[in-house]
């Protein structure tokens, strides 16, 4: 990690203060790389790991969801230009299908649950 992370105060109620990440692109596709495999991995949990990861008390939403959806860009445009899956950044595993969200992602829904059946282990 060559970043140093952005974390900035910001009001948490009436009269409390929260430490606040401000996490690059790259500090959310580092942590979009470390997701299992096949499995849908919570968006919120990512948030939380990235906030102790740099000693905040939270992680912006706002910031980390924009940083998803360039991310998606990126990967499915690399995908679909030839790039093997395992060259690019598996942001399926942080999309829930069903959400709107993944609506509003390159490649939508069907491609994410396509990309997450994909990484399923085989049963036996």
């Amino acid at each position: 990690m060559s970043e140093s992370p952005t974390i900035k105060q910001r009001r948490k109620g009436r009269s409390g203060m929260q430490a606040m990440l401000i996490p690059s692109q790259q500090m959310v596709a580092e942590q979009i790389r470390s997701a299992p495999q096949g499995v849908h991995t919570d968006l919120g949990a990512l948030r939380r790991r990235l906030a102790a990861q740099y000693g905040a008390d939270a992680c912006c939403p706002v910031t980390v969801q924009r940083h998803l959806r360039a991310v998606a860009e990126l990967s499915f445009g690399a995908l679909a230009a030839g790039e093997p899956v395992s060259a690019v950044t598996p942001y399926w595993r942080l999309v829930d299908p069903a959400s709107l969200l993944a609506a509003r992602l390159a490649g939508g829904p069907a491609f994410i649950r396509e990309r997450l059946e994909a990484e399923r282990p085989e049963s036996s």
